[in-house]
């Protein structure tokens, strides 16, 4: 049987209006849905109704849900992974990519040897840190680095290291998966490290459930920031040293960083 297909879409923040035409388009001309229980409801609620077999699972089983779309596709169907924000980014397309790497295109034997004729395409989202950018203004307008706090997938070291440099380096720095209940030091930690290469009044962005009911968005500094103020929903946005925050007559504040020293 000819092969089908195996669509990496994006949700974007959550939000109908900033989710992309194509991504509902390819939600809705799916056979198959698979992805992560509240992303698959998400995707429903966003693009329904939807005409796809649903193939919700737990947050822990990437490489699982990759491999179960190319078997699907391999038998002719339209097959969405469904990520939130953009799935290049922390999320399902580097997994559904891995897996046709390593069982797809080497030995063309076993699980993956019928999935050469299966189409694969990546339809990106607004990530989390564009989202709440734009709630305040430009905070990313110039250099910036994306990390995510989770230890779960490379060691603590690592991501110290890499917070030492890019705040050494004075980059915008977003992070992701800043805190959970299994992770509750390294925020505080990683607060540390900033402030020993930043000024206290640096600009820190706090946004949480950007795009969906719950938003909202906190604008505070680098001196004055606490890791309670953080929850796993939340994306942190630490200026640098030329980051500029103001408030208009409004009360409202707005943060951007120059494209010019």
């Amino acid at each position: 049987m000819s092969g089908g297909r195996v669509s990496v879409v994006g949700l974007g923040p959550g939000s109908e209006g900033l989710l992309a035409p194509a991504a509902a388009a390819a939600f809705r001309a799916a056979d198959d849905l698979i992805g992560y229980f509240p992303y698959v409801a998400m995707a429903e609620r966003l693009a329904g109704p939807l005409k796809a077999t649903v193939h919700a699972s737990d947050n822990r089983v990437e490489m699982d849900r990759a491999r179960h779309a190319f078997e699907l596709a391999a038998s002719g169907r339209r097959v969405v992974v469904v990520s939130s924000g953009d799935p290049g980014i922390f999320a399902m397309a580097t997994a559904v990519i891995e897996a046709l790497h390593l069982e797809g295109e080497q030995g063309g034997e076993g699980a993956g040897a019928d999935w050469s004729a299966v189409e694969l395409e990546i339809i990106p989202g607004i990530s989390a840190a564009q989202a709440a950018a734009a709630l305040v203004g430009a905070p990313l307008g110039h250099d910036f680095c994306v990390l995510s706090l989770s230890d779960n997938l490379k060691p603590w070291d690592v991501i110290e290291r890499r917070l030492e440099l890019a705040a050494s380096a004075d980059l915008v720095l977003a992070l992701y998966n800043p805190i959970s209940k299994a992770r509750p030091w390294q925020l505080g930690r990683a607060f540390e490290i900033l402030r020993a290469h930043l000024p206290a009044t640096t600009p820190v962005v706090l946004g949480r459930d950007v795009g969906r009911p719950a938003q909202s968005v906190t604008v505070t500094t680098l001196g004055e920031v606490t890791p309670e103020q953080v929850d796993m929903r939340t994306v942190v946005i630490v200026g640098s040293s030329q980051t500029r925050a103001f408030e208009r007559s409004d009360g409202r504040t707005w943060v951007y960083t120059p494209r010019w020293y």
